[in-house]
């Protein structure tokens, strides 16, 4: 018994416990842990934010086409162990940390010969660092001081206690400086060598490998020598690692050290734009653009426009018809260039699209059964309701067929069309088929949109050509592959296949244009220009079996360009980006619809061919019929006026003409096929003679049908030479009086509208050219007179 303050001797060591020492470590371990997390909580990772950085916007291949950088200004492109070449990543953890995938962060033999050959050289021949060190580093500044390295070396503890391998490797790929604003080495692989990490050589791999160890000495762009000795240095090191064989290095210490300049790309900027403002929260954005079409366009567009006045821009947009994908995209000629407005977008910028509704137009009226591909219409003088369009070049041809008129993009036809189909009704169609216009505010829909009376853009205008090369059904353009595709109806098959034969066979005398029965990839684009009032806007438009192709050409300021319209400024651009679209093989282009026929039809009256008789049928035309409709010749708007179309009437056997009280010897009935009234003066004299009315047999009232009462051309007398006065440098004019008009009469010379006048009112006319010269003088009831003069020069 041991009384309470009595000393007792110590058990002998045979007797003491054995644990205690066991129990002081695991308690040191304990308190080292919670040390640890308590350091860790006070002095938390300041991890990069994983949707941080800049934005990379990517053609379909991977090709960056324009990066946005980060707040700090800093270029990075995503990147991860899966996008990057295998190379590299031996090349990089060859030289930089072999051991990265068994060290806890921190290699002590690293450490401990980076010690000793500072110690024996006076400096720090190798840092010992892993390269989760350097992550710590890149991550957050760490002074290069001994205390430095300690806190550099607990960061890395704490990474690898956070992350794993994969994520630690992720960090170094996305974040490792390069030179410059360029961190990462997807981005550093774009800005030196043009290409993608996951396409490096070995050589390659190792020039990216050993850059980050001082990346403003070692840039290739601008230290090139050093550059190659530093990459020699890693090649020689993973030769001696056995990583590399002897050959593979000696072939990789063959290729030079070619950097370009340190540049950030710049491609397809306005869409990148556009899309990186759609998605501000995406990092890497793939696009549906090909790289080298996106390229090669942009240098033919800017060599292009160097001939053209200065401010001068253009917008240009490629679609697959297969995939309704956009291939090109340029919404400016210069995103650079202030002077001509680089920084809009003029894909998306509303303009007035000129003559480059007619097909769909044409189309829909095929689609009513109110045409066929030959139906006679008349490019005249007309007046629909005080509003009198001309065309382009002040001219007029009298009748045309309908495939002409489209052709020709003429004017009085497309207006006539339109004013039977109806401007409301029109605009609606092509709204429910995707092509949306604009209107000013509280305007309604009339017969100027034909022409350009309205706005629309130039994405919204070729996703309503893809219809001609895919059966009726118009899409709108995808620029991202996740984008869904959006299709509507704008005309049916057969409409839309009549429609592009018809501008496949479009003839065009411009710079670029295919010979006449030329085979090449020209032969099968099918094209239509347009030109907005003033010279604003310049447009063409085509379709090929693979490609829809839409260009405009103006200035974004909406100031004229005098003298610059589609067929001379925008067409030749077209043929030449169609030129260098690649084929994918035989044409695609779809069948000939069931419902699409071919029928020789007979003008004036409209009928076909093979159901008209002989007499009737002074002019056939070989017609594209679509669901059998055969409709007639239009009738004549001004009910005053005789009508076109079938006649009977009512002859004596002298062939005089009895009206309704009339009766005479040898009566029977004739038919005779009237032309339009307005189409009269352009017809042949048989044509003509064919048509005209006999005269009323004697005694007859008269009827109707002479409501249209002959006008003559008072002033100037038929045949008649004229010449300058001598010495004059003033141009010849004339003043002449349409005797017998009432109401307003249309002046045209040769064919080119002069001027108007009120019932016999006179008109001055300049006869400038020397030659012959057809004066004509068209009431709006269709009765005319006409007269030959010629002008004899100097």
């Amino acid at each position: 018994m041991i009384w309470p303050g009595t000393r007792s001797s110590p058990p002998p060591p045979s007797q003491r416990p054995r644990w205690r020492w066991p129990r002081r470590i695991a308690i040191a371990i304990v308190a080292l842990l919670l040390l640890a997390l308590l350091l860790d909580r006070l002095f938390p990772l300041h991890l990069p934010p994983p949707d941080g950085g800049s934005t990379v916007v990517l053609a379909r291949d991977g090709t960056p086409l324009r990066a946005f950088a980060d707040s700090d200004g800093v270029w990075r492109y995503p990147a991860s162990v899966d996008t990057v070449s295998p190379l590299y990543l031996k090349a990089l953890l060859g030289y930089e940390d072999r051991w990265f995938y068994r060290h806890p962060g921190v290699n002590p033999y690293a450490l401990a010969r980076g010690m000793a050959g500072g110690l024996l050289h006076g400096r720090i021949v190798s840092g010992g660092s892993t390269l989760t060190m350097q992550v710590a580093r890149i991550i957050d500044p760490i002074p290069h001081t001994v205390g430095g390295k300690a806190i550099q070396i607990l960061r890395a503890l704490q990474l690898e206690a956070h992350l794993s391998k994969r994520q630690i490797l992720d960090l170094y790929l996305n974040h490792a400086p390069f030179g410059g604003p360029i961190e990462g080495v997807e981005a550093a692989s774009w800005a030196y060598l043009g290409k993608p990490a996951k396409n490096l050589s070995r050589a390659e791999a190792a020039l990216l490998a050993v850059l980050p160890q001082a990346p403003s000495r070692l840039r290739p762009d601008r230290h090139p020598e050093a550059a190659r000795a530093a990459r020699d240095k890693v090649l020689t090191r993973l030769r001696d690692e056995g990583i590399w064989t002897a050959k593979q290095v000696r072939d990789a210490r063959i290729e030079p050290v070619v950097a370009r300049s340190l540049r950030a790309p710049l491609s397809a900027a306005l869409l990148a734009e556009r899309l990186h403002r759609e998605q501000p929260g995406e990092r890497r954005i793939t696009t549906t653009i090909d790289a080298n079409l996106q390229r090669a366009a942009e240098d033919r567009v800017s060599g292009y426009l160097a001939r053209l006045p200065q401010h001068t821009s253009a917008a240009l947009l490629v679609v697959d018809n297969a995939s309704h994908e956009a291939r090109v995209y340029l919404g400016t000629s210069d995103f650079a260039d202030p002077d001509r407005h680089g920084y809009i977008d003029m894909v998306q910028a509303p303009r007035s699209p000129g003559s480059t509704l007619k097909p769909f137009l044409y189309g829909l009226a095929l689609d009513d059964g109110l045409i066929t591909s030959e139906s006679l219409l008349v490019d005249a003088p007309q007046d629909f309701g005080g509003y009198r369009p001309g065309n382009f070049d002040e001219a007029f041809s009298g009748p045309v067929g309908v495939a002409e008129a489209l052709q020709r993009s003429l004017n009085v036809p497309a207006v006539d069309v339109l004013d039977r189909v109806g401007p409301n009704r029109f605009v609606a169609r092509l709204a429910a088929g995707g092509l949306d216009l604009g209107l000013p505010s509280g305007a309604q829909p009339n017969l100027s949109i034909i022409l350009g009376g309205a706005s629309t853009r130039l994405e919204d205008l070729v996703g309503a050509y893809t219809a001609l090369a895919n059966r009726g059904v118009a899409v709108a353009p995808r620029y991202t592959p996740q984008q869904p595709a959006q299709a509507r109806r704008l005309l049916s098959a057969g409409a839309a296949w009549i429609i592009r034969d018809v501008l496949a066979h479009n003839p065009a005398d411009v710079e670029g244009a295919p010979l006449e029965g030329a085979v090449n990839r020209h032969a099968a684009v099918a094209w239509k220009t347009g030109t907005s009032y003033g010279y604003r806007d310049a447009w063409a438009v085509g379709v090929t079996d693979q490609f829809t192709i839409g260009v405009w050409i103006g200035r974004p300021d909406g100031t004229p360009s005098p003298g610059q319209y589609g067929a001379i400024t925008a067409l030749p651009l077209l043929f030449q980006i169609a030129d260098m679209l690649p084929s994918r093989g035989p044409a695609t282009r779809f069948a000939q619809p069931a419902s699409v026929r071919s029928v020789e039809i007979c003008w004036p009256l409209g009928g076909a061919q093979a159901a008209t008789d002989p007499a009737l049928c002074r002019q056939h035309r070989s017609a594209w019929v679509l669901d059998d409709a055969l409709p007639p010749t239009f009738a004549e708007r001004d009910l005053g006026a005789w009508s076109a179309g079938l006649v009977t009437l009512r002859v004596d056997a002298k062939g005089r003409r009895l009206s309704a009280t009339c009766h005479g010897a040898g009566e029977h009935a004739v038919q005779l096929a009237r032309w339009p009234a307005l189409a009269t003066p352009w017809l042949s004299q048989d044509d003509r003679a064919a048509s005209a009315l006999p005269p009323l047999a004697p005694g007859c009232p008269a009827d109707s049908l002479d409501n249209s009462s002959a006008i003559r051309i008072a002033g100037l007398a038929d045949g008649v030479r004229l010449r300058r006065a001598p010495n004059s440098s003033q141009p010849l004019r004339v003043t002449l009086k349409a005797l017998g008009a009432t109401g307003t009469v249309q002046w045209l010379l040769d064919g080119r509208l002069q001027g108007t006048t009120e019932d016999a009112h006179s008109i001055a006319l300049a006869l400038e050219q020397p030659g012959d010269h057809t004066i004509t003088a068209l009431s709006a009831r269709g009765a005319w007179s006409s007269l030959r003069v010629s002008v004899a020069g100097r």
